[in-house]
């Protein structure tokens, strides 16, 4: 259901003002949890201690920032020589994992790339949308030269409401610990995890090339989706396309920090709201993609509550239902996930039960602010 369709409640938040929190999007995936203790996260009930402890989360609630400031992108896809050559030598194994969407590579690391390979590297993953990289040296990097590498790709994007690394807030961190129960919690009012949603789609220049790399996981389960928007975009009608382009909507940081104030979390910089093309098109592959998603899109501009509502709900349910144009990213050790925000959503899965520890972090670089090319039939 789109999110103007059902009631909120009203909370007047310190700093923030009176907001409106989702009654059915939240919790929002990307709130982590409030409160860490490291002794007790070292042996929490007999589980392992965490494998790399410097990337667990922290908080500081007096950490604020200004307003993000417009900036110049610049997108390195442009340069790439679309044959991959730096990227996919002739030794590395490629499988895709459908025919749109997806793909696995072995047998490059990523942290060795050239800038020639970087440049094929953001214009594969526009084309094929997410790309698992395996048996990457990723994690084993300082912070400082992991930030160095996605900071290539563009500003690196702070998360106001997620834990960090003590002392690099450019990094957003993913983590349930060990020995944390909350799963069965999460079910008492929910039937599905699944939360389609494109990072901090609410920021006036979104993110572009992501970066998630992986810590500690559970035997099994904690898998992520990942669906095609512009292959979405493609199945519709040339009529439907059509009415589509030219519509914007509003897209809302105020439910997500609202959720992470009232759990005592951190707001590290004021909410805010952008409008975007509902159609948007890509700088490199010049595709265009679908560009709502439930958890930060509230409502089209210039349409009244209900065609918003019906419209938007069609939308997240085209987006929601495609699996003919979804992949499953299947977690194994030394992955590194690298997918292009600007045409993609995702969703995490929240299915295991063994109470063991999920922990990744993810780089975020910014890129252009979403634009739309005219309608062509």
């Amino acid at each position: 259901m789109a999110p103007s369709a059902v009631e909120t409640e009203t909370t007047t938040v310190p700093n923030i003002g009176t907001l409106k929190l989702n009654a059915t999007t939240g919790p929002y995936k990307e709130i982590a949890t409030t409160k860490f203790d490291k002794d007790a996260e070292a042996g929490l009930k007999g589980h392992k201690a965490a494998k790399y402890p410097h990337y667990l989360p922290t908080w500081n609630p007096n950490d604020k920032y200004p307003p993000l400031q417009p900036f110049e992108h610049y997108e390195h896809g442009k340069d790439a020589d679309p044959s991959f050559p730096n990227l996919l030598p002739e030794s590395t194994a490629v499988t895709h994992l459908t025919p749109t969407i997806g793909t696995e590579v072995k047998g490059i690391q990523l942290s060795t790339l050239s800038d020639a390979g970087k440049d094929e590297l953001a214009r594969f993953v526009a084309e094929r949308k997410v790309v698992a990289f395996r048996d990457q040296d990723f994690r084993d990097l300082s912070i400082e030269q992991a930030l160095e590498f996605g900071g290539y790709f563009g500003r690196h994007h702070i998360h106001p409401t997620s834990g960090a690394p003590e002392g690099y807030p450019e990094i957003h961190l993913v983590h349930r610990g060990a020995g944390d129960n909350s799963v069965d919690k999460f079910f008492t009012n929910r039937t599905s995890s699944v939360a389609w949603h494109s990072d901090v789609s609410y920021e006036a220049q979104p993110p572009g090339t992501t970066f998630l790399y992986i810590f500690d996981k559970p035997e099994s389960g904690g898998d992520t989706l990942f669906v095609n928007a512009a292959e979405a975009y493609n199945r519709l009608s040339p009529a439907f396309q059509e009415r589509l382009h030219g519509l914007k909507a509003t897209h809302s940081a105020h439910e997500q920090a609202n959720a992470s104030a009232l759990r005592g979390g951190i707001v590290r910089r004021e909410p805010v709201i952008h409008e975007h093309p509902i159609i948007r098109t890509h700088p490199v592959t010049g595709e265009k993609a679908i560009y709502v998603n439930p958890q930060f899109t509230r409502d089209i501009v210039g349409l009244k509550k209900e065609e918003s509502d019906v419209l938007l709900k069609f939308l997240y349910d085209h987006l929601a239902y495609g699996a003919d144009f979804q992949a499953r990213v299947k977690w194994e050790e030394g992955t590194v996930v690298v997918w292009d925000n600007r045409v993609t959503q995702h969703s995490a899965l929240i299915d295991w039960k063994n109470a063991q520890r999920r922990h990744l972090a993810r780089l975020t670089p910014q890129a252009e602010r979403p634009f739309e090319t005219p309608y062509k039939g």
